[in-house]
């Protein structure tokens, strides 16, 4: 059983991958690569200049990878809550996990099909924690937002999901902070491949 499963490999989606597996827990992402990233250039993401969004989602991939998250490239074609946790399908296999963040963009058909709560403008009822109805699983970006659909906002809301998975698991509010001493740890095990 995974720790966190994670469909839609976005901002949002490799945003909550990065904290989770970052700080211990395991984390499989699960894309089609459909990102609306690949029809953008960001001006407007804090700490970047200019780049276009495919390079982007190329780094954040880059970075996913470094911190050993387990991507796969197909589709979702289902999620349940099953009394032993969450099941995500696709059409070649099922995954077992204890936590689920969706992370599909405006698409919020796996959202509906789990019974998921909805609010009066048709997106995903969450709060700042980021989880809906259904426990232990998490919906971010633009399928939780009416027509607030940017990359920081997503991240942001990935990293949202992220840490109170993370806190949930800890028992305790998790804050991800590093510090020039923790980076070099953190930058020295990814070089060792620990």
């Amino acid at each position: 059983m995974t720790d966190v499963l994670i469909v839609g490999g976005g901002p949002a989606g490799l945003s909550a991958a990065l904290f989770t597996a970052k700080n211990g827990l395991d984390t499989a992402v699960f894309d089609t690569d459909g990102t609306w990233m690949h029809k953008a250039h960001l001006f407007n993401y804090p700490g970047i200049g200019s780049v276009d969004g495919s390079a982007y989602m190329a780094t954040l991939r880059d970075q996913v990878d470094d911190f050993g998250v387990e991507r796969h490239q197909e589709e979702v074609t289902a999620v349940e809550a099953t009394d032993d946790g969450l099941v995500v399908a696709t059409d070649a296999d099922e995954h077992a996990a204890d936590y689920v963040v969706l992370a599909t963009g405006a698409n919020r058909d796996l959202a509906e099909d789990l019974g998921c709560a909805m609010t009066d403008e048709d997106v995903v009822d969450v709060g700042v924690t980021m989880e809906t109805s259904v426990e232990d699983v998490y919906a971010t970006g633009a399928m939780v937002r009416v027509e607030e659909w940017q990359a920081v906002i997503s991240a942001g809301d990935g990293a949202a999901a992220a840490l109170n998975i993370l806190s949930k698991e800890k028992g305790e509010n998790f804050h991800d902070f590093d510090t020039p001493a923790t980076a070099e740890e953190v930058l020295g095990s990814l070089v060792d491949g620990e």
